[in-house]
C-alpha cells in the first residue's frame, strides 16, 4: 500500500521497510501493520490534538511530570510551543508506560520506540499467526472467563505496583492471544500517586472488566476487587503477586459529600466514554 506521510520518515531512516496494510483507525490513532527487516510489527500513528475525539485529556494529564522547567511553564501558559510540548508528552506517555509495564511483568505489546508521533511496537497475534482479536470480539466459556479475569486483575495489580493506572480499560482495550489477555492502548495512563482521579479511574477499569467477564461468570458480579486493590495500595500492602479474594468490608462511616460527588462524576464520565467506545467500534466495523 501507499506509505502514509507520517510513516515515511521511518522508512527513510531504515526503521520501517514496508507498510503492509492498515489495521484500524480509532479516536486517538491509526494503526498499520509494517515490516521491519524480518519482523512484522505495528506502527501506531497518533492523530493530532485537534483531530482526536478523546475528550477528557486534561484529567489524564494531571500529575504527569515534565523535567524541563521551560517546557512546564510553556505548557501551563498554553502557548503554541507549550501546546506542541504537551502533545509530545501525550504521545510519549504510552511508550513510557509500555516499557515500565513490560518490565513489571504486565502482558502488553513490546515497544520498540516512539518516533515523531509514531509508536513502533509488537504485533500481537493468535496461535495461527493472525492479528489477535479484541476481547469484545471473542466468545469464551465460564471457566475461561474466570481464568482471564484473574489474569487481568493480576495485571491491574502489577500496573498499580508500578505506579500506573490504565484509565480506560475495557473489553475494547484488551487483545486475546493463545496465552490470554494482553492490555493495549495506554496514552491516557495516569500516575497513581500524583493524579487525584487515579482511585476512581482504577475502580472504573476493574469494574468494567468484571462486568464484562461477569456476562460469562455471573459470580464475578458480586465481587469487590476494585475496592480491595485500592485499599491494599493505600495501606502500603499491595504486592505484585498478592492473592486477591474479591472481598471487601465497607467502612461503617458515613460517606462525605466529596466522595459522593466523586462517584457521580465517575459514573457520568464512564457513560460518556462507553458511548464513545461503542461509536468507535461501530465505525471500525
Amino acid at each position: 500500500m501507499k506509505i502514509p506521510k507520517r510513516i515515511q520518515p521511518l522508512v527513510d531512516d531504515g526503521l520501517v521497510d514496508d507498510v503492509l496494510h492498515q489495521l484500524m483507525s480509532g479516536k486517538e490513532a491509526s494503526v498499520y501493520v509494517v515490516r521491519c527487516g524480518d519482523d512484522i510489527r505495528c506502527a501506531k500513528v497518533y492523530k493530532e490534538a485537534d483531530k482526536r475525539s478523546f475528550k477528557q485529556a486534561a484529567q489524564y494529564r494531571e500529575g504527569r511530570k515534565v523535567k524541563n522547567s521551560r517546557r512546564a511553564r510553556a505548557m501551563e501558559k498554553g502557548s503554541k510551543f507549550g501546546r506542541d510540548q504537551q502533545e509530545q508528552v501525550w504521545q510519549s506517555a504510552e511508550v513510557d508506560a509500555l516499557y515500565t509495564l513490560a518490565n513489571a511483568g504486565v502482558r502488553v505489546p513490546q515497544p520498540y520506540g516512539c518516533f515523531d508521533g509514531v509508536l513502533l511496537m509488537e504485533l500481537v497475534t493468535d496461535d495461527e499467526g493472525l492479528v489477535a482479536p479484541r476481547l469484545n470480539d471473542v466468545s469464551i466459556t465460564k471457566e475461561q472467563a474466570l481464568t482471564d479475569h484473574a489474569s487481568v486483575m493480576r495485571s491491574v495489580v502489577r500496573m498499580l505496583c508500578a505506579g500506573i493506572v490504565h484509565g480506560d480499560l475495557s473489553e475494547f482495550n484488551v487483545l486475546v492471544d493463545q496465552y490470554g489477555p494482553v492490555i493495549i492502548d495506554l496514552p491516557q495512563a495516569v500516575d497513581a500517586s500524583a493524579n487525584n482521579n487515579a482511585k476512581w479511574m482504577l475502580e472504573r477499569d476493574v469494574n468494567n472488566m468484571t462486568a464484562y467477564y461477569g456476562q460469562y461468570a455471573p459470580e464475578l458480579l458480586d465481587t469487590q476487587f476494585a475496592k480491595e486493590i485500592w485499599a491494599l495500595y493505600e495501606e502500603g500492602n499491595l504486592q505484585p503477586d498478592v492473592e486477591l479474594t474479591g472481598c471487601f468490608e465497607e467502612s461503617a462511616e458515613l460517606a462525605d459529600v466529596d466522595a459522593v460527588l466523586e462517584e457521580i462524576n465517575a459514573v457520568m464520565l464512564e457513560e460518556q466514554m462507553r458511548k464513545e467506545r461503542i461509536q468507535e467500534a461501530e465505525e471500525n466495523c
